[in-house]
């Protein structure tokens, strides 16, 4: 999942916004507690989402994959006064763990976690949308872009996660279904002829812009 060496990608993180003690104790707690750690978004990635959200200023942020909430609480941290932030997943098992989190960045009022499915949750979404960030079940992927495209504001963005998929999608030899599915919404992205660029950051973020002139 992580292209850079070992020394580089240590040397980025020691000369990249450290993570604050909420931010690291949940990192630690992940990687003790949670099935799958490296699904977490990390410190340098939590960054980088961070600098999105304070670049963009967003009202209302939708988040398409909790985990345990790491994600959520760096983009939370870009966000205009009185904005807000939804994160759905569908796995409630560690709902305690993220609304404790929540709870002790001071962000209840700002992060509201949904369990559910999230397509499911998206139809019922009647606000404009300034930023996406994609980060669940890859099959799903081109169908998450297509639900929130139309709720997306213009000059709206979307980030997906995984895009790379630890350097699978390069390679035809691999033909399983989430490879499959995080090509085609790469083509798709690419094919749209809208502002994009996929970052090699971690495991790949795909960042898509709406058009602000429609």
């Amino acid at each position: 999942m992580d292209f850079l060496p070992d020394h580089i990608d240590a040397y980025a993180e020691g000369h990249s916004r450290p993570e604050n003690d909420v931010l690291a104790d949940l990192n630690r707690e992940t990687w003790q507690k949670v099935l799958m750690p490296r699904m977490l978004s990390g410190p340098i990635q939590g960054a980088m989402l961070e600098m999105f959200s304070r670049m963009v200023r967003p009202t209302c942020v939708l988040e398409i994959g909790t985990y345990t909430g790491y994600a959520a609480l760096c983009l939370a941290r870009g966000l205009a006064p009185g904005g807000k932030l939804h994160t759905v997943d569908i796995n409630d098992e560690l709902a305690p763990m993220v609304k404790k989190y929540i709870e002790r960045a001071g962000l209840q009022d700002v992060v509201l976690p949904h369990f559910m499915d999230a397509s499911a949750f998206i139809v019922t979404l009647d606000e404009p949308l300034d930023l996406v960030f994609i980060d669940a079940d890859k099959e799903n992927y081109q169908r998450y872009l297509d639900l929130v495209w139309p709720k997306l504001r213009p000059g709206g963005w979307v980030i997906a996660d995984n895009v790379l998929w630890s350097g699978k999608v390069t390679e035809d030899a691999h033909q399983d279904t989430e490879t499959v599915a995080l090509r085609q919404y790469n083509e798709k992205v690419h094919a749209s002829g809208h502002f994009h660029v996929l970052l090699p950051v971690r495991d790949g973020l795909m960042v898509v812009q709406k058009p602000i002139h429609m």
